[in-house]
């Protein structure tokens, strides 16, 4: 490994480049994503309820708001 000499500045040296290269690429690629969800979205599922997925959805909608389907208040 090549040793830094006082006059020489550190990024010359090419480890900080592996070790900067790695967030940085993260903070692109998450701008990319960001933009791609903002400018096109997914448009929402219709879906019309069926006694199959009623279970399901009715726990999900209990985690979601707390409230006991079925339950009095």
């Amino acid at each position: 490994m090549a040793q830094l000499t006082p006059h020489s500045s550190a990024w010359r040296e090419p480890m900080v480049w592996l070790v900067v290269s790695g967030p940085v690429a993260v903070i692109l690629a998450s701008i990319v994503t960001v933009t791609l969800a903002i400018r096109h979205p997914d448009p929402p599922l219709v879906t019309r309820a069926t006694t199959d997925a009623a279970p399901a959805q009715a726990a999900r909608n209990h985690a979601a708001t707390g409230v006991v389907p079925g339950a009095k208040p």
